[in-house]
């Protein structure tokens, strides 16, 4: 039986996010990269340390989803000066949202958007935003169901390549 429990992270879960992230990660973009930019992406992102300093930064938020004590899913995201990007004043960056392949379709992604948006409406925000592989189809349509639009692009480099991001927003 499933049971998604949505649960804010602090430090004591440190390992679960490193986890999770490396797992998602690689299963959404592995058939689309090459092996040594994955590595070396997961190594830079995901090490222990890293993880840890975005935990303590104060102005983001991660939150893992377990299902019977396993985690299934995760999501990081940034106010203010935390954000990945200058420019988005009074709004909220979902940064990272990642749902392992297996649970993909069981609401957990729409249902961590809402914990964005209630978060965003809980800290006055003007506008939930992300970035999204322009080639990741799926994720787009997604976004665009639950009423974000596209804005901007932006580049987001894996290794050596540079990737195009949809940037897209949803107004409060």
């Amino acid at each position: 039986m499933e049971n998604f429990l949505i649960k804010e992270c602090d430090l004591m879960d440190i390992e679960k996010i490193k986890d999770i992230g490396e797992k998602t990660f690689y299963e959404t973009f592995s058939d689309e990269n090459s092996k040594e930019d994955m590595e070396n992406y997961l190594r830079e992102n995901f090490s222990y340390e890293q993880v840890e300093s975005e935990v303590k930064n104060s102005g983001s938020r991660f939150y893992i989803v377990e299902n019977n004590e396993e985690v299934v899913a995760y999501m990081k995201v940034n106010f203010d000066k935390a954000q990945t990007e200058e420019g988005h004043e009074n709004s909220l960056e979902v940064q990272r949202i990642y749902v392992l392949q297996q649970c993909k379709g069981k609401q957990i992604g729409k249902r961590l958007i809402q914990k964005a948006i209630e978060l965003g409406r809980e800290n006055n925000i003007n506008y939930v935003w992300l970035g999204v592989w322009e080639h990741n189809i799926n994720a787009i349509r997604f976004y665009e169901k639950l009423g974000f639009e596209k804005f901007d692009t932006h580049i987001f480099v894996l290794g050596d390549d540079e990737q195009t991001d949809n940037l897209m927003k949803l107004i409060l």
